[in-house]
C-alpha cells in the first residue's frame, strides 16, 4: 500500500498555551493510504469482485479502492455515484440496504478535489458495512443526491450542505438544518474563520473562543 504524506494541523497535544480556539500552532505529519492491493482480506474481495460482475462501468466508475484499518472505502467519480449506489442496494449478493449517515470533508490542500462526501453503508442481509467515497472541486460542489436510493440520506445531505457547502442536485428540499438560513459560509470547513461569533442561548451569551478567558 501506497502513502501520501502531508501535514495536518489541530489542537491534539498541544500544551502551553491558553489558546481556547482549538488549535496551537500544532503541526503533525498524516499519511493517507494510497490504492490497496489484492488480496483485500475479510470479505472485501468479495464485495469488489461482486460489484465487477455487477457493474461493467466499474473499472471507470471507481478510482481506486482503499482498505485501511480494517474498513473498505471504494473512492468513486461523481459521474458515476448514482449508478453506483443503486447497485450496491440492488444486487442480490452485496444488498446494502441502508445508508447510516452521509459525512464531509474539506481538504483545501487538493487541488480540484477539496470537497469530499463519505457514505457509510450496511448491509442487513449480509451483515458487512463499507463506505464509499467521491472528491468534487470547491469550484463546482455538486452531486447527485442519493435519497432516491436511500431515503434516510435527506437529512445527512442537508447536513453537509449546511456544514461543508456540497450541493446536493435532485434533494427534495436542499436547505440548511443546523445553521440560520441566511448564516454566511459552512462552519466545517477548514477556511471558516474560528472565533468573533457570540452564540446566544436563552438568557445569556456565550463569547467567541477568541473573546474567551485563557486557561492555564
Amino acid at each position: 500500500m501506497s502513502h501520501d504524506k502531508t501535514l495536518n494541523k489541530g489542537a491534539f497535544g498541544v500544551s502551553g498555551t491558553g489558546d481556547t480556539s482549538g488549535y496551537g500552532g500544532l503541526v503533525r505529519s498524516n499519511a493517507k493510504p494510497g490504492s490497496s492491493e489484492r488480496p483485500f482480506g475479510s470479505y472485501f474481495d468479495e464485495v469488489a469482485d461482486e460489484l465487477e460482475r455487477a457493474f461493467p462501468e466499474f473499472n471507470d466508475a471507481i478510482e481506486k479502492v482503499i482498505v485501511d484499518r480494517d474498513e473498505l472505502t471504494l473512492h468513486v467519480k461523481a459521474a458515476h455515484l448514482f449508478e453506483t449506489a443503486t447497485k450496491l442496494r440492488d444486487t442480490e449478493t452485496l444488498r446494502f440496504e441502508q445508508c447510516m449517515g452521509v459525512s464531509g470533508a474539506h481538504y483545501p490542500e487538493e487541488k480540484n478535489r477539496e470537497l469530499h462526501a463519505i457514505y457509510h453503508l450496511l448491509s442487513m442481509t449480509h451483515n458487512r458495512r463499507i463506505r464509499i467515497e467521491v472528491s468534487i472541486p470547491d469550484a463546482n460542489p455538486h452531486l447527485p443526491s442519493l435519497v432516491e436510493v436511500w431515503a434516510g440520506c435527506n437529512w445527512n445531505e442537508r447536513e453537509t450542505f449546511d456544514m461543508f457547502g456540497i450541493i446536493f442536485d435532485g434533494h427534495p428540499a436542499l436547505t440548511r438544518i443546523l445553521m440560520p438560513d441566511d448564516w454566511p459560509g459552512h462552519p466545517q470547513r477548514k477556511d471558516y474563520p474560528l472565533g468573533g461569533i457570540d452564540v446566544e442561548y436563552i438568557g445569556a451569551v456565550v463569547p467567541p473562543p477568541s473573546d474567551r478567558r485563557e486557561y492555564q
